[in-house]
């Protein structure tokens, strides 16, 4: 049985009237995501600044290693945000309500599920993680009840990712913008009252961030709870093929997403061969990096929600039109940033290090990361049409190819050009990436088709 029907009329014609793709509404889509996303750092140096205020190193330590292993552990979910935005996106151009609210509740169900898992696994999972990267006693005992307190944010955090990419494919960016604000503001003042006033400590900091986990996770679901309405009164919600969809279109962004991860650590491990203050240098230029891929995201999480409405609505012509418009914007985004770093990359380095010897290093390298915005916004930007299209495993399989290519370069370049060579690696990376995905554009217009 069918999810949903679509109106008549629009059954006839085959397409659905999603409005005009402009400047404008691409902007009102991408803006909102780089505002939230600027906001996300202010998270850990918040825990980081009020732990610090202890006066001791190890509450520091607990914090930082007890996070980085929550965020390793969440982001092999991250898929879901993607999967969600594609699949919701092609639902609300086609106009079928019913469709979209029953890809959030698929989506919501994974993550519930995934969440239930790692609480239960959070013994053996946190034992792996210690003995992977090893901590002194006392730290380790501080982090391991940070852990067991924000573990059980694992639904909500992992059901984020879905909710994020609905909110993405509805274009309510906006929404997310303030369910991050108020995520922050339940963090900070939570922060202030259970470490600073009550003395709590670690776990202080860590009821708080769960408090504001589950704070931005219930705003989140309240803000969808139409959609969620639609869905559960959607017919053949666990279908086999719409399930199997789902796991197709999941799978195949998570192993692309494995590989690039791989291969952003690959350069980081590689770096460290280079000798300790090229790798403190590849630390600080990375920072940058992130910078750029954030101001990125939001045009293309433009495109994911404007290319999937089409698809949805079978406009072949407006998935053009939202690929011109947005990746127009996001090279003149990338451009910007180019200029930005060229001009003042000297100062921000000093802002993020002290080291005279580091600075001088990572001025060496910055022209490589001056280019990186216009090296790689191709590739940021084909990702988000291939996802607004469900063209995943086209994804996966132009990856496997880039990923070849980036181990070939970083294996044999930096013997040559020494830590040159690594960036070298990672722009091609970015390249090759934008090379495969772009010989298959025309897939995207075909889905609309």
């Amino acid at each position: 049985m069918a999810e949903a029907t679509t109106p008549a009329a629009e059954r006839g014609s085959g397409r659905k009237a999603m409005g005009e793709i402009t400047s404008r509404r691409v902007l009102a889509i991408a803006l909102p995501i780089v505002l939230s996303n600027a906001t996300i750092p202010l998270l850990g140096m918040v825990d980081t600044g009020v732990v610090g205020q202890l006066g001791r190193a190890e509450p520091i330590g607990a914090v930082a290693i007890g996070a980085v292993i929550l965020t390793s552990l969440y982001w092999v979910f991250s898929f879901l945000r993607m999967g969600t935005s594609g699949l919701v996106a092609q639902a609300h151009g086609a106009g079928d309500a019913r469709a979209s609210g029953a890809h959030l509740l698929r989506a919501l169900a994974i993550a519930g599920v995934a969440g239930v898992v790692l609480i239960a696994l959070q013994g053996p999972l946190v034992g792996i993680a210690f003995r992977l990267s090893p901590a002194s006693a006392e730290v380790e005992a501080l982090a391991r009840d940070y852990l067991s307190i924000r573990i059980w944010g694992a639904p909500a955090t992992i059901a984020m990712y879905a909710l994020t990419g609905w909110l993405i494919a509805v274009e309510r960016t906006r929404s997310i913008l303030a369910v991050q604000m108020l995520i922050n503001l339940v963090n900070i003042g939570l922060d202030l009252w259970f470490v600073m006033g009550l003395g709590w400590g670690v776990p202080g900091v860590a009821w708080a961030t769960l408090a504001a986990e589950w704070s931005g996770a219930m705003l989140a679901l309240w803000l969808a709870r139409a959609a969620i309405r639609e869905g559960i009164g959607a017919g053949g919600l666990w279908a086999r093929a719409h399930v199997m969809r789902l796991l197709r279109v999941n799978s195949d962004i998570m192993v692309r997403s494995v590989l690039l991860q791989a291969s952003f650590t690959s350069f980081m491990f590689l770096g460290a061969g280079q000798g300790d203050v090229p790798l403190a240098a590849n630390q600080v230029l990375l920072q940058f990096l992130g910078i750029i891929a954030y101001a990125l995201d939001g045009l293309a999480f433009a495109a994911e929600s404007l290319v999937g409405q089409a698809v949805g609505a079978r406009r072949p012509d407006l998935v053009r039109r939202a690929s011109i418009v947005a990746s127009a914007w996001a090279c003149g985004a990338a451009v910007v940033m180019a200029v930005l770093f060229a001009v003042a990359g000297g100062a921000l380095i000093d802002v993020l290090t002290t080291a005279p010897e580091v600075r001088e290093v990572a001025r060496r390298y910055l022209p490589w990361l001056v280019l990186m915005p216009v090296v790689g916004v191709a590739s940021w930007m084909l990702d988000g049409i291939f996802i607004g299209a469900t063209l995943t495993r086209e994804m996966r399989n132009a990856m496997l190819p880039a990923v070849a290519i980036f181990g070939v370069a970083a294996l044999t370049l930096p013997p040559l050009w020494g830590n040159h060579g690594l960036w070298v690696a990672l722009g091609l990376l970015n390249i090759a990436r934008a090379v495969m995905l772009g010989r298959q554009y025309h897939r995207a217009e075909a889905a609309a088709a």
